[in-house]
């Protein structure tokens, strides 16, 4: 199965696909992917965002894609970006979605920290490549 863990922050998401179990697993695509949301977009600049995104899931073979959950209140709570990014997902990727909650992925970096390889070395890079480990099998 392959897997593309999507990290929603700001008017940015970050994408790491992952293809394998967990006890072996690779990157698919191991260049950085970074798509942008201007920060008041039109609904062209939606709309092109989307195509961008689903252009790169398909080409890719991705099964399912991994969302960070984002938070609702308090100060790490998604800003207007990652809402109109993850309502724009939902309604238009042809793949299922999944979302995890940041202490699960605590929780497991901590019980599987010995089978993340092949984790790139960035913060926001690596916190994808946690969504799309979460998810492999």
């Amino acid at each position: 199965m392959i897997i593309a863990g999507l990290l929603l922050k700001a008017n940015e998401v970050r994408i790491v696909i992952l293809a394998g179990e967990r006890a072996s697993h690779s990157l698919v695509a191991p260049k950085v992917t970074k798509f942008s949301l201007l920060k008041n977009p039109t609904q062209t600049d939606v709309v092109t965002f989307i195509e961008q995104v689903n252009t790169h899931i398909a080409s890719n073979g991705v099964n399912k894609i991994v969302l960070n959950r984002r938070s609702t209140t308090g100060q790490g709570a998604g800003g207007a970006g990652t809402f109109l990014m993850e309502g724009a997902m939902l309604a238009s990727c042809s793949v299922e979605i999944d979302f995890i909650h940041p202490a699960t992925l605590r929780a497991s970096d901590k019980k599987h920290s010995e089978l993340k390889s092949c984790r790139p070395k960035t913060v926001d890079l690596g916190k994808a490549y946690d969504l799309a480990f979460e998810c492999l099998s």
